[in-house]
């Protein structure tokens, strides 16, 4: 079994993906961590250096390379700007959308000292509240499951996409 999870950042993808992954004794996989163990350099460097459409196309190919696998995948919060992500997301049978509120995705970003986002640390509340707004169609666009994650425990939140996907 595969599933993915989508979502903006801060909205719990690689903390419910392992998760998860341990649940469902299946592998779990990272884009932006697999990204970075390619570059051997983190997401915000890359940025820097390159710049984000050409991050984008590294993160398509790797996302075409991944979704050959099975397991929990997680994505990256911008993955579902480009349309050929998109296009590859649509054809798989378990994309779980883990939609979270915006006022709870800023609580959490502030609060993770540990993952650095260089797309939050440029922009205000209110730019992070209209890019959260300009991709949340993606989302919905792609996703076969659709999973609020707001004031949920990471574990009701696994639980729930367990019995979405059919595995309880």
């Amino acid at each position: 079994m595969q599933i993915v999870l989508v979502g903006f950042m801060g909205s719990g993808k690689t903390t419910i993906g392992s998760l998860l992954s341990k649940e469902l004794n299946q592998l779990f996989i990272d884009t932006d961590e697999t990204i970075t163990n390619r570059i051997n350099m983190s997401v915000n460097e890359y940025f820097t250096l390159y710049g984000q459409p050409k991050f984008r196309q590294l993160e398509t190919t790797v996302l075409a390379e991944l979704t050959e696998n099975k397991g929990v995948l997680s994505t990256g919060g911008g993955i579902v700007t480009n349309e050929a992500n998109r296009s590859i997301l649509k054809q798989l049978p378990h994309v779980v959308y883990l939609k979270t509120a915006p006022d709870e995705f800023i609580r959490r970003l502030e609060a993770d000292k540990t993952n650095v986002r260089p797309l939050f640390l440029s922009r205000t509340t209110d730019e992070m509240i209209a890019l959260f707004q300009e991709r949340e169609s993606f989302y919905h666009e792609v996703a076969s499951h659709i999973v609020e994650t707001t004031n949920k425990t990471p574990e009701a939140i696994v639980l729930e996409i367990m019995k979405e996907v059919g595995v309880e």
